[in-house]
């Protein structure tokens, strides 16, 4: 009896992957959940201390994940794109973000900033070269950190790049999101009562740096749920509340929209000019077909000034990590550094 069961339920498991396989719905192939072997805190500042976790193999290839925002955070999630046995995982939030402290500080706050610490932390973990792995605006602080100290960069596997012109930004606050997610895009700018004189980002910099905690809050929440929104090609609202509980979402709003009112901190241009600094590290990167944030056309840029890297297209796909075919392929591109 207990065979006939067994056989009967490895049937149903072989139907199951043929009928997602005939329906084209990818299986995720992430690894294992795991836990941190360690967790520390490493002060950078006079102001400010990192939350960061070991996690993996201690003895393997070092791999730092770089979380999105600025503002955003490390999580568990992102422990499993890398296979435990292989590779160190080091994972830490960002100054002002997660866990680390103080939390939704804009002092001492800038990409150069954030470029020494993972330079601090490379030391602390007495590591030599490192595996960068991050998305968003995790591939702008993966690139700005490279191109400042290639020598400590073995490879590089970045999702959803995002270099920081002026087109880009312009893009993500200013219309080009709207042709495609016009109700989103309407709801978010009517619900701020936004003056015509100034920016979004500095509209909203200054109502969370003066604003009273509820209204901080309030304007952080509309600006995560607008970007969530826009992250994925077909995420319900319930979704969306989902994705926030149990997130504070003050320091995503208040860093975010710091670092885009200043251009993050960078020249004009400044990553892609510097590209060549970085000609000879392995870089692999993945960017979903209809990403409305970071469009494919950065990552497009980025190739072409980098011929030896190599660009995955991820099809029926947006600029959320979790889409199934951008998933699979971040896995993949980690088994090529093993």
């Amino acid at each position: 009896m207990r065979r006939l069961l067994l056989i009967i339920l490895n049937l149903i498991l072989l139907l199951i992957v043929i009928s997602c396989k005939s329906l084209h719905v990818p299986v995720s192939n992430l690894w294992p959940k795991i836990e941190p072997y360690e967790t520390g805190i490493l002060k950078v500042s006079g102001l400010h201390e990192l939350y960061y976790e070991l996690s993996g193999n201690p003895e393997g290839k070092p791999v730092f994940v770089l979380h999105g925002g600025p503002g955003g955070r490390s999580s568990p999630y992102m422990r499993r794109f890398f296979n435990p046995d292989k590779f160190l995982i080091v994972l830490f939030d960002q100054r002002g973000a997660g866990k680390s402290k103080p939390f939704a500080v804009i002092k001492e706050n800038t990409t150069w900033d954030l470029v020494d610490d993972i330079e601090k932390l490379r030391n602390k973990l007495n590591l030599g070269k490192i595996i960068l792995f991050g998305g968003s605006w995790g591939s702008t602080l993966g690139l700005a950190y490279a191109e400042t100290y290639p020598e400590n960069v073995s490879g590089l596997v970045l999702r959803g790049i995002f270099t920081s012109t002026k087109e880009e930004i312009d893009h993500f606050y200013n219309g080009g999101v709207r042709k495609f997610f016009p109700h989103v895009y309407d709801d978010f700018i009517s619900s701020l009562q936004k003056p015509d004189s100034v920016s979004i980002s500095e509209f909203l910099v200054d109502l969370m740096l003066n604003g009273t905690i509820n209204n901080r809050y309030r304007l952080s929440r509309l600006w995560a749920e607008y970007e969530i929104k826009i992250s994925s090609l077909n995420l319900p609202d319930s979704s969306v509340d989902r994705i926030l509980e149990g997130f504070n979402p003050i320091a995503f709003g208040l860093i975010e929209n710091y670092y885009m009112a200043n251009g993050c901190f960078l020249e004009e241009g400044q990553l892609l000019d510097n590209a060549y600094k970085i000609k000879d590290i392995p870089l692999v990167m993945v960017n979903g077909r209809y990403d409305m944030i970071c469009p494919p056309i950065n990552a497009y840029r980025l190739h072409q000034r980098l011929p030896d890297s190599k660009l995955i297209i991820a099809e029926e796909s947006g600029h959320w990590m979790g889409e199934k075919n951008i998933e699979n392929a971040l896995i993949d591109a980690m088994k090529e550094f093993e």
